[in-house]
């Protein structure tokens, strides 16, 4: 399940494993080592998520009160509308979101082990049997537990767990019973304590048992909107990791929601994906909504880029364009998040009714080209341009082409243009639109595209030109000027070890003696840091300034890049960084083109 919504419902649980002995002792790595359980994240995986139905206030989704569209019949009526419809393009989990242990007053149920069973109205088969249903299908089988031991489950301490003999729910908890996940309906798991691990054990026992190809571990933190030791659910995803393998059967582990970026590597560790961002549903009379919180999603992408690779995904959540109204969405709206998804090389599955999918909505999830796109396992596109309203977003193909998207986030239509430069390389290229299946022909140093509001356009785009060869600036030097608290820092991931910083309330940094042959209009390659997005307005030789908005590179040691186009004259030119009344990056240096 996801965010806001499990607060609006009684409780769950699940998860457990390792303390740091534990850990260091042996738990298995899913991103980084060969094997089994890297295997299953090759690419991105592809499929369909009961959520944005069961979530939805689309009239007629949930007839017998919230989240009552999750049932046996519903599942396996997406089950066959996939098969029929979406197997043959790669499309292959289903996914049991929340609530399939809990009946329609969101009532729990548990075996005598403290462990999820199902609702026998919604699940009258089980769980066992809906699953081979589903692989009767050549599909594979997701389901879904919360981190934590349900506090419903807890029994007085008095529950046993499964195959550990002498211990109960008492003897995996704190004595304090202290609260964790998402929601703060389990309680946390004491990894100090020996019969904790068996519990988890017994988790993944069961759901390996019954068939299921995929677990959804939701609630995870820090993330998921708390923060603090209580909320640290590393070692319960370390020991579903362990679990997972020492069942024998591969099981991709996917982590949700919106879980911190510092703590990437032990998610790349021991998971298969793991959700970047608040849920993107609306909780509303539509699946989604572009505001609330499609949009998100092109502002917080771009500091996890670096993290995704074959082994684990960023996963930007359910992809909800093949209904049409009941999506909540514009033609234009949709294209653009199927585009964000697949440059972005998050998981493609959608939460739609595959039953009634609209000719529009089904080109979009069936676009062997960009599907092909999103499952190359090449790392994702990432922003070359600054996060305004019109955005290039671009990445460099193993084959020397460049797929390239360009967006217009505005609420207006307009123009956006994708600067060759701005890719390393001037001249010629040729063009051709994925979701078209067309070729553009050549273009020459650029190409502007005029785009509705909240459009986008998918390229691959072929160089036929030269390489740009760029003079570097470093922030740091003698020769530029400092205004206000701007000051020089070290910074070891920075070119010269050192950057400028403290860029805030009036703070500025002038690079002078920037030399170009000729005038023009110059897309100046800015190489920054900044742990969160922060604007600063860059003007030329004292002249108008335009503000920008950095995107996060996600840590106050990682440097990326953006280009800027810049004004010059012909000679000698200073260029400025201006915090304003805000909060500007810290700067290493800026790249200037030798010919515009």
């Amino acid at each position: 399940m996801r965010s806001s919504s499990y607060s609006a419902m009684p409780a769950r649980a699940l998860r457990a494993l390792v303390v740091l002995a534990l850990t260091a002792a042996a738990a298995p790595v899913a991103h980084a080592d060969s094997g089994t359980e890297a295997s299953l994240a090759t690419k991105p995986y592809m499929g369909w998520s009961s959520w944005s139905m069961q979530s939805s206030k689309y009239p007629g989704l949930n007839p017998d009160g919230d989240y009552s569209y999750l049932t046996e019949a519903n599942v396996l009526k997406q089950t066959d509308a996939m098969a029929a419809k979406l197997k043959k393009y790669g499309y292959e989990y289903v996914n049991i979101d929340a609530g399939w242990w809990r009946d329609t007053t969101w009532k729990p149920a548990f075996d005598e082990y403290g462990r999820q069973k199902a609702d026998p109205v919604r699940f009258p088969s089980g769980m066992k049997a809906v699953a081979d249903r589903i692989h009767a299908k050549g599909l594979k089988a997701g389901i879904y537990l919360p981190a934590g031991l349900e506090k419903e489950a807890y029994g007085g301490g008095r529950t046993p767990i499964w195959n550990a003999d002498g211990c109960t729910t008492a003897d995996i908890v704190y004595d304090d019973l202290r609260t964790t996940n998402g929601w703060d309906s389990s309680y946390k798991l004491d990894f100090s304590r020996p019969c904790t691990a068996k519990y988890i054990d017994s988790q993944a026992q069961l759901i390996a048992d019954w068939g299921y190809d995929f677990l959804k571990l939701d609630g995870v933190g820090p993330g998921s909107g708390k923060s603090g030791d209580q909320y640290d659910n590393v070692a319960d995803v370390a020991a579903w990791n362990e679990a997972i393998a020492a069942t024998g059967r591969p099981i991709h582990l996917e982590l949700s929601w919106s879980l911190d970026i510092g703590h990437a590597a032990d998610w790349k560790k021991y998971s298969q994906g793991w959700r970047i961002d608040t849920d993107v549903e609306c909780y509303c009379n539509t699946l989604v909504s572009w505001e609330n919180s499609v949009d998100d999603r092109w502002d917080d992408a771009p500091a996890w880029t670096r993290h995704a690779g074959p082994g684990g995904w960023n996963d930007l959540d359910s992809l909800d364009v093949g209904n049409g109204q009941m999506d909540g969405l514009t033609k234009a709206e949709r294209q653009s998040y199927a585009t964000l998804w697949a440059i972005a090389k998050s998981p493609l599955y959608t939460g739609d009714d595959l039953t009634r999918l609209d000719s529009y909505g089904l080109s979009l999830l069936t676009n062997r080209e960009v599907i092909a796109l999103n499952q190359d396992g090449t790392p994702p596109a990432r922003p070359v341009t600054p996060s305004d309203p019109q955005q290039v977003w671009a990445a460099k193909n193993p084959d020397g082409t460049y797929t390239v998207a360009l967006f217009n986030l505005a609420d207006a239509p307009a123009a956006v243009t994708g600067d060759w430069t701005t890719l390393g390389f001037t001249g010629k290229a040729a063009v051709r639109d994925l979701w078209n299946h067309e070729n553009l022909g050549t273009y020459k140093n650029r190409i502007t595209q005029a785009l509705p509001a909240h459009g986008s356009r998918l390229f691959t785009v072929a160089p036929r030109g030269t390489e740009v060869t760029f003079t570097a600036y470093e922030a740091e030097s003698s020769g530029n000027t400092l205004v206000g608290n701007a000051s020089v820092a070290d910074c070891s991931a920075c070119s010269g070890d050192h950057k400028v910083g403290n860029l805030y309330l009036g703070g500025k940094l002038t690079f002078n003696d920037v030399v170009v042959d000729k005038a023009g209009t110059y897309q100046v390659k800015v190489a920054y840091i900044s742990g969160d997005s922060r604007s600063a307005a860059i003007s030329a030789n004292g002249g108008g300034a335009t503000r920008h908005k950095f995107p996060s590179t996600g840590d106050w040691g990682i440097v990326e890049t953006v280009s800027v186009p810049v004004s010059l004259k012909a000679g000698t030119n200073t260029i400025t960084f201006d915090s304003g009344t805000g909060y500007a990056p810290d700067i290493d240096r800026i790249d200037v083109p030798k010919s515009s």
